[in-house]
């Protein structure tokens, strides 16, 4: 019963419907239940920050199976050939979760600018926000179940691990120190 401002001009039960619907309550104001998006800021930026976590993940994939250290090896099913140089293995899933947590990020930045002038009440402006929420849940799931998949079908060269970290450089810290 809030309407776009100053709720209705005929009588409505609020606790009734409020009570249909599952809620705990009735609204306090009209104002907050109509033009409110703190919600979608605030799960857009744990989602976001899920996606740093997945690509801070990724970013020691894609490391781990560089040649150069050959820590880990990516499944067939996850990675594709380079083209020029076939006998690479690129894995293309966890480049591809690195680069789309940016524009999770950018989600958040693009909800708070919606938000910044607007007035108070409802404004149609606020029908931007679905698109943002609605694409970063779907990156975020799209992300972890490819992450989860690379991850399960991972195999680890312990030996080449062994040999770097025979290497010292794990202890220059408590050398330094």
């Amino acid at each position: 019963g809030a309407g776009a401002l100053a709720g209705a001009g005929y009588p409505l039960d609020r606790e009734a419907t409020a009570a249909d619907l599952g809620f705990d309550g009735v609204t306090a104001n009209s104002l907050d239940a109509v033009s409110d998006r703190d919600f979608v800021v605030e799960s857009v930026s744990a989602m976001a920050l899920a996606m740093v976590h997945l690509s801070r993940l990724a970013e020691e994939i894609t490391w781990w199976s560089n040649p150069r250290f050959a820590f880990v090896q990516v499944a067939d099913a996850f990675s594709t050939g380079s083209s020029m140089m076939p006998n690479k293995k690129n894995p293309d899933p966890a480049e591809l979760v690195r680069g789309r947590a940016a524009r999770v990020i950018v989600h958040v930045a693009g909800l708070l600018a919606l938000l910044k002038g607007l007035p108070l009440a409802y404004q149609r402006d606020l029908q931007e926000d679905k698109a943002p929420l609605f694409e970063a849940a779907a990156t975020l799931e799209a992300s972890l179940g490819v992450m989860a998949g690379l991850v399960s079908t991972l195999r680890v060269n312990r030996a080449a691990m062994r040999i770097a970290a025979s290497e010292g450089y794990t202890t220059a810290t408590a050398v330094a120190d």
